[in-house]
């Protein structure tokens, strides 16, 4: 691998995927061209957005000097694991030596590519801190248990070095930033997801050949409002359909990356899966207040079962990353 460039604006495409959101686009957008060092290039990835999401991403390029926005409209939705491959694809195709990933519905923090800096020249894999949309921490704090194969929550209190770092084998696409040469290694965000796991799994997969890790410096703000229930060692927050459908499914997909590296612990494995199921129970008694979702979970576990026994399936190729510009 390269030398891990010291300037964090030096290549550092953002990688925005949105889906019917224009106003919390546009903010985060907006947000971007207050940055203390200007991003390299911003790359908005619109998966098949029925709203004036065109419209705002045309405005807003010119906000920002020419070619910086690029805007990568897709004819269907892929999803966020889909609008994440293909954004990396292109941001790498672009040149870009860093890819920082984020949802739509954020905004950046004006010093944010500054307090990146400093882990930049150590690290590959970076989470930076977020607020929630009412200013309070959010609180994302995860690293996965190996045998159980799910993330469990630990406290940055005790887990944060003295230097502000904590290093973790679980990540985020809500602000993970992760540099080219590991995306050559690890191929690009794996798109079968659809949502959900697929930030966990990629950083997951990162570890297996480098350090992520995340910082004690705050550089994105969430800023939609969802139901949310404190537990003390976590928060639960709301969940759609879909979501609880690939919740689910997806644990197929974890389950198949840890076996391709030899690390998947079936039994232990088949007991997270249970207490996965369990947690979105609880999930929605305790936030929604309902049972009704629970056939959402019962046809995703029973749709993993597919992609278990898919004997055609294949870890992403790396070979199919675009490669380093000449």
């Amino acid at each position: 691998m390269s030398d891990v460039p010291a300037s964090p604006a030096a290549r550092l495409a953002i990688v925005i995927v949105t889906y019917n959101r224009s106003t919390y686009l546009a903010d985060l957008l907006r947000s971007a061209t207050a940055l203390t060092v200007p991003p390299w290039r911003i790359v908005v990835v619109d998966n098949a957005s029925t709203d004036d999401t065109p419209d705002v991403v045309a405005e807003a390029a010119g906000w920002f000097p020419d070619g910086v926005l690029v805007d990568r409209r897709l004819d269907t939705n892929t999803g966020g694991s889909g609008g994440f491959c293909e954004g990396t694809r292109t941001a790498l195709e672009l040149g870009a030596e860093w890819v920082w990933l984020m949802d739509d519905d954020v905004e950046i923090l004006p010093e944010a590519l500054e307090r990146f800096a400093p882990a930049m020249e150590r690290f590959r894999v970076i989470h930076g801190r977020r607020y929630d949309f009412d200013g309070s921490p959010f609180y994302w704090q995860a690293k996965f248990n190996q045998f159980l194969g799910v993330p469990l929550p630990y406290g940055f209190r005790r887990t944060f070095d003295d230097e502000g770092y904590a290093i973790t084998n679980s990540g985020t696409f809500e602000g993970m930033l992760i540099h080219a040469d590991v995306v050559r290694t690890i191929g690009l965000p794996d798109p079968r997801f659809f949502i959900t796991w697929d930030d966990a799994a990629y950083a997951w997969l990162a570890a297996q050949h480098t350090d992520v890790v995340y910082m004690d410096a705050f550089v994105l703000q969430r800023k939609r409002e969802q139901q949310q229930v404190n537990l003390g060692v976590r928060h639960l927050n709301d969940g759609s359909p879909l979501f609880r459908f690939h919740v689910m499914r997806n644990r197929a997909y974890v389950g198949r990356y840890f076996a391709e590296h030899g690390q998947l612990h079936r039994v232990g494995f088949a007991l997270g899966t249970l207490l996965t199921f369990a947690k979105e129970v609880f999930r929605l008694v305790v936030v929604q207040h309902t049972l009704h979702g629970v056939g959402d979970l019962v046809r995703g576990a029973r749709a993993s079962r597919r992609i278990w026994r898919d004997r055609t399936w294949r870890p992403m190729d790396p070979a199919e990353v675009p490669p380093p510009p000449h």
